[in-house]
């Protein structure tokens, strides 16, 4: 895939991005470095609101999670976007993602959740969007919400 077809491939795919949403706290929503672009942890929002709340594993199946690890990657690529000027082309790279899920005790499916955000991740960007991460559970998560994702990209 040319690095120039990636809104191509988005619309290909039926992918459209949300709105970056503003932060829900004292920070920014990313910050380049040089080459790298690092954005603050997404929540699972669709129209200002988180969509998938509790626990994966009692309230919440492994597939709303996984839904949940998509629209957090989603809200990552309209940062991102944001970031490069509307342009994800820029983007050279996916390098890691960080994955947090609101785990119920004893869960341990936390790396199936979060193939959810990286499976989209290698649709849009193929070979590009392989990259390392890490999936952990949490006791709680911002707003309640059942899964958030932060990334890292190289741009150019």
């Amino acid at each position: 895939m040319t690095r120039a077809s990636i809104h191509l491939r988005m619309a290909q795919l039926g992918i459209t991005l949300p709105a970056p949403a503003a932060p829900a706290g004292a920070y920014v929503p990313f910050v380049i470095s040089g080459s790298l672009l690092m954005v603050s942890g997404q929540l699972p929002v669709h129209d200002g609101a988180v969509v998938h709340h509790g626990r994966v594993g009692t309230e919440l199946t492994v597939e709303d999670g996984i839904a949940a690890a998509r629209l957090c990657a989603l809200n990552l690529l309209a940062q991102a976007a944001a970031a490069c000027g509307g342009d994800l082309d820029r983007v050279q790279r996916v390098l890691r993602l960080a994955g947090f899920v609101q785990a119920a005790p004893g869960f341990g499916d936390h790396p199936k959740v979060l193939n959810g955000a990286s499976d989209l991740m290698v649709e849009v960007f193929g070979q590009a969007g392989r990259h390392v991460r890490i999936a952990v559970g949490a006791a709680s998560l911002p707003l309640g919400a059942a899964v958030e994702v932060e990334g890292t990209f190289e741009i150019a």
